[in-house]
């Protein structure tokens, strides 16, 4: 086995070589992708509590809104690069609101035509 490895590294994944490549990775891009994601889960989850408005679907719906204000905060200073742009992050805080609107609207509904 030593024999294939090239004789001027002998270990090919040593722990300063992780520590290189770690330290050389752009991570500011993965963070802004993962929270569209989330909203995009919840806008999925919504759009399955309107189609069909049972309570199940309504706590995931909002659950998933309330995760996805949480990763809107405003981040503190070392992790402001792992957040939204402030504009695009406003403008999602307040869709977060009306989402929370819309489900209390859907859930009244819905309680009204059990009672019926």
């Amino acid at each position: 086995m030593l024999a294939t490895l090239p004789l001027h590294r002998p270990a090919m994944n040593s722990r300063t070589d992780l520590r290189e490549k770690n330290a050389e990775a752009p991570t500011s891009g993965c963070a802004p992708l993962e929270i569209h994601s989330y909203l995009a889960a919840r806008d999925l989850l919504l759009h399955e509590a309107e189609n069909t408005p049972t309570e199940a679907n309504l706590r995931r719906a909002l659950a998933a809104n309330e995760f996805a204000e949480t990763c809107l905060r405003p981040a503190r200073s070392p992790y402001q690069a792992q957040s939204l742009p402030d504009t695009e992050a406003a403008l999602e805080r307040l869709r977060c609101r009306a989402i929370k609107h819309q489900i209390a609207e859907l859930r009244q509904r819905s309680v009204r035509r059990r009672a019926a």
